[in-house]
């Protein structure tokens, strides 16, 4: 079905930026629904089934409204996603950040943050892409801000990422930076780099490795542990009992990146089993329908999710193909005798 749309009055700085660089952004879009997009000038037309030219119509009359500046790619991937996924009402959390477009895009994020909010001690689990850390960093700063807390306290795992990096040069802090990146990168962006240093100065903010939380009480802080699938259970039930009076802590990670060796129980894994019924904890779960990056990287996740499926359904099936062999081979015996 061919749904044809005439932007008027026509106003050629706002087709450019719907358009995008090299009509990048109506690629993103016909990419994504499955349609074709032609355009002269003011007037659209759009191809493909009736459901999804509909949908991409009303897109591009979104896109057109908001486009008196440039339209960013994230901004087209976002609303790709669909008016379920853009959430944003009036009664979503306000965080102060130097971010102000800050706010929940899924209904996930939203009961995130909610249960951040509401819970001293709450568990992000699920994949890359989501949103785990940067909400609990933003959580965190806004905490900070409105002196909820005294001090961030960010720390992870010194877990190599299936590689073996060998000896790192530099003092400590050198050797350590390149594993706690990610939450330096969310931190510069949800405060700005003169405050964050301003802030490590004052020691209102602190980022270690995990091995150095052992034999701390962390008293009216926010605590966020990164990539917490690659704690131990051991580590993990040492991290949990460092949380003290007035603290709140926020443990994220995504179970289908473990790095540890392959006998090794994640902590993570265990901590969800163990505290899912415990008061005053909250796990949220995130799944490839929250993920707010490239819309590839949700395919990415499913790909991987469904091979895992696979993989384990053939396993069972050798496993049971084995257990049958082994029930006839006595039967096999005993008719010979």
């Amino acid at each position: 079905m061919i749904v044809r749309h005439t932007f008027s009055p026509p106003n050629n700085t706002r087709l450019d930026h719907l358009c995008g660089p090299m009509d990048s952004h109506l690629r993103t879009i016909e990419a994504a629904l499955e349609v074709s997009i032609a355009h002269r000038h003011e007037q659209f037309k759009v191809d493909g089934p009736k459901p999804r030219a509909q949908k991409a119509v009303e897109m591009l009359q979104a896109l057109y409204e908001i486009a008196a500046r440039p339209v960013t790619p994230d901004t087209v991937q976002l609303m790709l996603a669909g008016d379920e996924k853009m959430v944003g009402n009036d009664g979503d959390p306000t965080l102060q950040t130097r971010r102000g477009d800050l706010r929940a895009r899924t209904p996930n994020q939203a009961a995130y943050l909610d249960a951040i909010q509401a819970h001293d001690i709450c568990f992000g689990i699920g994949p890359a892409g989501t949103g785990k850390t940067y909400l609990a960093v933003a959580c965190a700063v806004d905490a900070l801000e409105r002196s909820a807390v005294q001090r961030i306290v960010l720390t992870r795992p010194a877990v190599e990422a299936g590689e073996r990096l060998g000896f790192l040069p530099g003092d400590l802090n050198q050797k350590i930076d390149p594993y706690l990146r990610p939450l330096y990168d969310a931190l510069y962006d949800l405060m700005g780099a003169d405050k964050v240093q301003k802030a490590f100065e004052r020691n209102a903010l602190e980022v270690a490795p995990l091995a150095f939380m052992r034999g701390r009480t962390l008293n009216n802080a926010f605590v966020i542990l990164d990539e917490a699938q690659n704690t131990t259970p051991e580590q993990m039930k040492m991290f949990l009992t460092r949380i003290g009076f007035g603290a709140k802590a926020v443990i994220t990670g995504d179970v289908s990146q473990i790095d540890l060796p392959k006998s090794q129980l994640s902590g993570l894994i265990d901590a969800e089993r163990v505290l899912k019924r415990t008061k005053g904890i909250a796990i949220c779960r995130f799944t490839s329908a929250d993920v707010v990056r490239h819309p590839l990287v949700a395919r990415i996740v499913d790909a991987y999710d469904t091979r895992g499926r696979s993989d384990l359904e053939g396993s069972d099936r050798v496993a049971a193909f084995e257990g049958a062999a082994d029930v006839a081979r006595p039967r096999a015996k005993r008719k010979l005798a």
